[in-house]
């Protein structure tokens, strides 16, 4: 027979977290301290796991308890929205978006993909998971996403029922501080044959596409370092430390906030970017609006999927 949930238990725990302790918690639920102890030992026993653990007098949760927290923040948020619903009065949550970004995906480009949103006059709260992109579309498949953005397509050897929303497309344009924008835009791209270059790691498509692009020009740039978070490496790049690609509607947002200069535009090499859902047709209001925004303002060049 299988194992059920004991909710009062769970409701124990995401008080306990939320409150940071047994203490405020056994208050607020009208229990002693020694019971609601016992009460989260059972809910650990239940599972087979340590949900917190005790620093001091503090109660941390550990990455399992995290995780717990998660999902018990969803289910007693969606269980105030269910009871508000019967009783016929308008919850005061927003609409939520929740949204799988891939660790990979430059910041600045989510943001712009992402703001449409928050000019809705609808009321939209975003929830933002960060994480490997295989993680983010078994959490999309279980419906605990609304929508993966990702600059690279589902491929069905993932095994994940999921549908490719293609955004638009862009090219992209190389940055450097002013000296070495000054050294190296002439004769670009030639120059950048033995000239410093941050690249992203071999994991992600920006770094594919370059290189399939060095191949073919016959271009061979000397590697300085190499990053996977995007972020890190334009903070190198304002050191002076080697220039590096950008999409190019991202370029002159990120030649002021980074101080830097551009070297040269690459029409060849592009990156395109997707919404993914499990819906063959978007549905969600505010992914609509995603992905209406960005084929009608945010990239020169959308395409149509084949």
């Amino acid at each position: 027979m299988t194992d059920w949930l004991n909710y009062h238990h769970l409701l124990y725990f995401w008080m306990v977290a939320k409150e940071g302790g047994i203490t405020r918690a056994a208050e607020l639920l009208h229990l002693s301290q020694p019971t609601l102890s016992t009460q989260i030992q059972k809910l650990e026993k239940s599972l087979g796991v340590k949900l917190f653990e005790r620093k001091g007098r503090t109660m941390l949760l550990t990455d399992t308890g995290q995780t717990v927290f998660r999902y018990a923040d969803e289910i007693f948020n969606l269980g105030r929205e269910l009871t508000d619903a019967v009783r016929g009065r308008a919850s005061d949550e927003s609409l939520r978006l929740m949204v799988g970004i891939p660790d990979v995906l430059p910041k600045t480009m989510v943001y712009r993909l992402l703001k449409p949103v928050l000019e809705m006059e609808e009321n939209i709260k975003l929830v933002c998971y960060e994480g490997k992109l295989n993680d983010l579309l078994s959490d999309l498949a279980m419906h605990r996403l609304d929508v993966v953005l990702a600059n690279s397509r589902l491929t069905p050897d993932l095994n994940v029922r999921a549908f490719n929303h293609l955004l638009g497309q862009c090219d992209v344009t190389v940055l450097g501080t002013a000296e070495m924008a000054k050294k190296y835009r002439t004769k670009f791209p030639g120059s950048l044959n033995g000239a410093p270059m941050l690249l992203p790691t071999q994991n992600t498509t920006m770094r594919r596409a370059l290189e399939q692009w060095f191949d073919d020009t016959d271009i061979r740039p000397e590697t300085m370092h190499e990053f996977e978070d995007s972020a890190l490496m334009k903070v190198f790049g304002q050191a002076g430390a080697g220039m590096l690609a950008v999409p190019t509607p991202l370029a002159e947002e990120i030649e002021k906030q980074y101080s830097l200069k551009t070297v040269g535009r690459i029409p060849e090499v592009t990156e395109r970017f997707y919404a993914i859902s499990v819906e063959r047709r978007l549905k969600h209001p505010a992914v609509v609006t995603i992905s209406e925004t960005a084929k009608a303002s945010l990239f020169e060049d959308p395409v149509e999927e084949g």
